[in-house]
C-alpha cells in the first residue's frame, strides 16, 4: 500500500481522521449522531462536526438534522476501485454466461439518486424497447435494479429519498404512493430481490438481485429484462431469478476478495 511505513511526519492526520469518519458507518452503524461519531472514532466533537459537514457539502454524507448517514455518492469512491479493475474483467464474463443461459438482456447498475446508472450491459439478439447504453440513467423507483439498491440503503437515507424525491408515474402500473412504495421496499429487503411488471414502460418486465462489496453493503444491482408478451412473471421468478441471484453472488464474491475475474 502506498504510504505504508512512512514516517509520521509524512502522514496527513486530518485526512486520516476524515477517512475514519467515513469508515465508522457500517451495517451496525448506518446512522449516527455527532456524539456517536466522536466517540466511535475518538475524534473531538468539533473536529468530527467539521468533517461531517464537509462530507455533507460534498454530497457523501446526508443528515436529517439529528443523525448522519452515508449517501449513494460515497459509492463513487469504492466504484472507482471497481472501475480500475475493469468492469468487463469482473462482471462481463459472468453476465455473458447468464445471458447465454436464460436468453434475456442483462444489466449492471449503480445508484445515483434519483436514478440508476448502467455500468455494464449484455444484450440478447432480441431488440428491447428500453435500450440503454453504459452511462444511461433510469429512474430508480420504477426499475427492479433501483428498488434492490434502495432496499439496501440505511433507513434514514431511504426516508430522506421518499420525502424529497416525488415518485413519478411512467405507466398506469407505476407505484407512486410513498407508503405503498415503502412497503414494497421492505418486502424486497426481506426476500433479497425485486421484480418490476411494466412500471417503467408498458410491456417491460425485469427482475434484479443485489451485488455487495466487502462489508456486505449493496453497491450495485444485476438485472434481467424481458417483454411481457413472451415472458410471464412466473417465468421470471422460476427460470430467470435463480441463475440471476447466483451470478450476482459470484460477482459479489469477486469484489469481496478485491480481485478481478481472471
Amino acid at each position: 500500500m502506498a504510504g505504508q511505513g512512512k514516517p509520521d511526519g509524512e502522514r496527513l492526520e486530518s485526512l486520516e481522521r476524515a477517512v475514519a469518519v467515513l469508515e465508522v458507518f457500517d451495517r451496525d452503524h448506518p446512522a449516527l449522531t455527532l456524539s456517536e461519531v466522536s466517540r466511535l472514532t475518538d475524534i473531538s466533537r468539533a473536529t468530527a462536526r467539521r468533517i461531517l459537514l464537509t462530507f455533507s457539502a460534498l454530497g457523501h454524507i446526508g443528515t436529517d438534522g439529528r443523525v448522519f448517514y452515508l449517501t449513494p455518492k460515497v459509492l463513487d469512491l469504492g466504484w472507482n476501485y471497481f472501475a480500475s479493475l475493469g468492469v468487463d474483467d469482473v462482471a462481463r464474463p459472468i453476465m455473458e454466461k447468464l445471458v447465454a443461459e436464460v436468453d434475456e438482456s442483462c444489466s449492471m447498475s449503480t445508484l445515483d439518486l434519483p436514478d440508476v446508472v448502467y455500468v455494464a450491459r449484455v444484450h440478447t439478439r432480441r431488440i428491447m424497447t428500453i435500450g440503454g447504453r453504459v452511462g444511461s440513467r433510469l429512474p430508480a423507483h420504477a426499475t427492479a435494479a433501483g428498488r434492490v439498491m434502495l432496499a439496501g440503503l440505511p433507513g434514514p437515507e431511504l426516508d430522506a429519498y421518499l420525502a424529497t424525491d416525488p415518485l413519478h408515474r411512467h405507466t398506469p402500473r407505476t407505484v407512486v404512493d410513498p407508503n405503498a412504495f415503502g412497503q414494497e421496499i421492505a418486502q424486497i429487503r426481506r426476500r433479497g430481490w425485486a421484480l418490476i411488471d411494466q412500471e417503467l414502460e408498458t410491456g417491460l418486465r425485469a427482475v434484479a438481485a443485489p451485488v455487495t462489496g466487502r462489508d456486505d453493503r449493496v453497491i450495485a444491482a444485476l438485472s434481467l429484462s424481458s417483454n411481457s408478451a413472451r415472458t410471464t412473471l412466473t417465468d421470471l421468478r422460476t427460470r430467470c431469478l435463480p441463475p440471476l441471484r447466483e451470478a450476482a453472488e459470484t460477482i459479489s464474491q469477486v469484489l469481496s476478495r478485491g480481485g478481478g475475474a481472471r
